[in-house]
Order: C-alpha cells, then sequence, then structure tokens
C-alpha cells in the first residue's frame, strides 16, 4: 500500500508563530494574522477569513524589529482555519533573514 503521507515540500518547515500582514494584490484588501509555520518556499497563514486560492498576495513577516516581505500565491485555502502560500521569487537578503531566523534555537517565536 503506498504512503499517502510523503512529504513533497521542497524546504524545511520551522514551526514559527510570527506576526502576519498579508495584502490580497491588486486590490490591496489587508489581513493581519500569524503564521503557523515557514519555510524558505512558503508559509501557513492561521486565519478565520482566507484571501481566495490563486490570488497573490504581499505577505510581511514580523520577528522582533525585522520584517520579512515576499510576493507569493495563496495555494490551497483550509476554510475557518488559514492558507497557504507560495512564495514567487524572494530576494537573497530576505531569504537570509529567514535563514538566520531558523537558525536561533531555543527562542520563542
Amino acid at each position: 500500500m503506498p504512503d499517502v503521507t510523503v512529504e513533497r515540500r521542497s524546504a524545511p518547515r520551522h514551526a514559527m508563530v510570527l506576526a502576519a500582514e498579508v495584502v490580497e494584490l491588486p486590490r490591496g484588501a489587508k489581513l493581519n494574522a500569524r503564521t503557523a509555520d515557514i519555510s524558505r518556499t512558503g508559509c501557513y497563514i492561521d486565519t478565520l477569513n482566507p484571501v481566495p486560492q490563486g490570488s497573490e498576495v504581499r505577505v510581511r513577516l514580523t520577528h522582533g524589529a525585522e520584517t520579512f516581505v515576499a510576493v507569493g500565491r495563496v495555494v490551497y485555502v483550509s476554510y475557518g482555519l488559514g492558507i497557504g502560500i507560495a512564495f514567487g521569487k524572494v530576494e537573497e537578503e530576505q531569504l537570509a533573514r529567514l535563514d538566520r531566523w531558523f537558525s536561533e534555537t531555543g527562542r520563542e517565536f
């Protein structure tokens, strides 16, 4: 019997709760929420009011005084729970910031 729980993600996920601002482009509709997990290629945002699947969004995540910003697309919606966002092209500086956050061990997020 095939294993239906095979991990298909291209980057490891990190359980991090970060403040998140998601802006639906080009409409400009904004929601403030939080992450549940994040990777170099995307994140999951906890929200009761999801942005529609397929929407292009700008994501701003905050950790302390630092922010991570990327444009992505909503790839799935769990109504009443949250949205999965796949990042598009992310600047190297932003990825370096994420990597630094991921390497911080023993810290509360």
